[in-house]
C-alpha cells in the first residue's frame, strides 16, 4: 500500500476561523482560540497520522499589514506557508469581502500547489447567500476547489478531509508516526496563559503581552511551572495584576485548570508580571521570546 504525506497549510485573513478549523481537522486543541484578531502569532503544526497517510497541518497568523516588528514576524509566518505547501487551505467566511489583502490572495490563486477555498461560518448565513459566495469564489479562483464549512460545529469537515486525502502526494512520513505537533510543552503553557489574557483584557493590553515559561519541573504527581508575563510599559503592569491581585489570580486559576487538562496531571502555577519596554519592536527580545 502506498503511503501519502504532505503539508497542508491553513492561511487567510484574521478572524475567519483558521485556528478553529485547524483544531477540528486535528481533533485536538492545538491552537488557542479567541474572538480577537491576531490571536495566532506563530506557525503551529498539527500532525494527523493514519496507517497509510500523514497530514501535517499548519496554522498561521492572519494576514495583516504590519505596524511593528512582531507583526512583521507574524506576516513572515504566513508568507512562509506559501513556500512549502502541498495543499493550501485558504479560509474565508460569509462576512469577508474578496478584495481584502489582494496581493496575498493573488499569490494563493496562482500558486502551483492544490488550492482549496474554505468558506467557513456558513451556519451564520442562509442558503442563497452561501450559493452566492460559492459562485463568486469560483469565478475568482477557477482552478481551486470550493468547500463550505462550519468548523465550530464540525460541519463538512469530513468532506474537507476526504478532499485533502485525495490530493495528498505519495511520500513517506516526515515526522514519527506518533507525533502530534512540533511545539514544546512550554509553548502550550505560554499559549494557554496568553489565551486567558486575550479573554479578559481589551484594547492594547493583550497585544502588548507575552508569557514566557521560566521554570518547568515535572515529577510523578505534579508539574511546577513559573511563568513571567511581560508587558511593554509600567502602566500596563497594574492592569494585568488587577485590584488586590484579582486579575492575575483569575488568569492563573483558569490557565492552571486548562494546563492540568492538557497534561492530565496536577499543576502548580506561579505567575509574575514584568516590564520589557517596547519588546514588540526589539529584535533581540523577539528572538528571545521565540519569534523569528
Amino acid at each position: 500500500m502506498n503511503h501519502k504525506s504532505g503539508f497542508v497549510n491553513i492561511i487567510g485573513n484574521p478572524n475567519v476561523g483558521k485556528s478553529t478549523l485547524m483544531n477540528a481537522l486535528v481533533g485536538e486543541k492545538i491552537s488557542i482560540i479567541t474572538s480577537k484578531s491576531q490571536t495566532t502569532r506563530h506557525r503551529i503544526l498539527g500532525i494527523v497520522n493514519g496507517n497509510d497517510f500523514q497530514i501535517i497541518y499548519s496554522d498561521t497568523p492572519g494576514v495583516i499589514k504590519p505596524n511593528y516588528k512582531l507583526q512583521e514576524s507574524m506576516l513572515n509566518y504566513s508568507e512562509s506557508a506559501l513556500q512549502d505547501a502541498d495543499i493550501l487551505l485558504y479560509v474565508t467566511d460569509v462576512y469577508e469581502k474578496d478584495d481584502k489583502n489582494p496581493e496575498f490572495l493573488d499569490k494563493v490563486i496562482h500558486h502551483e500547489a492544490k488550492v482549496i477555498i474554505v468558506i467557513n461560518k456558513i451556519d451564520m448565513s442562509v442558503q442563497d447567500k452561501v450559493e452566492m459566495f460559492i459562485e463568486r469564489w469560483q469565478k475568482l479562483a477557477p482552478k481551486a476547489t470550493i468547500i463550505v464549512t462550519s468548523a465550530l460545529h464540525n460541519f463538512n469537515v469530513e468532506k474537507l478531509l476526504d478532499t485533502i486525502l485525495e490530493n495528498l502526494p505519495e511520500s513517506p512520513p516526515y515526522f514519527p508516526k506518533d507525533s502530534l505537533t512540533d511545539k514544546t510543552e512550554r509553548f502550550f503553557v505560554e499559549e494557554i496563559i496568553r489565551e486567558k489574557i486575550l479573554k479578559y483584557y481589551s484594547k492594547e493590553i493583550p497585544y502588548a503581552t507575552q508569557a514566557i515559561v521560566e521554570e518547568f519541573k515535572e515529577s510523578n504527581d505534579i508539574i511546577k511551572i513559573r511563568v513571567n508575563i511581560f508587558v511593554e510599559r509600567e502602566s500596563q503592569k497594574p492592569i494585568i495584576i488587577g485590584n488586590a491581585g484579582k486579575g492575575i489570580k483569575k488568569i492563573g486559576t483558569e490557565a492552571r485548570e486548562d494546563i492540568e487538562a492538557f497534561f492530565d496531571k496536577k499543576v502548580y502555577l506561579d505567575l509574575f508580571v514584568k516590564v520589557s519596554k517596547n519588546w514588540r519592536n526589539d529584535d533581540n527580545k523577539l528572538r528571545e521570546f521565540g519569534y523569528s
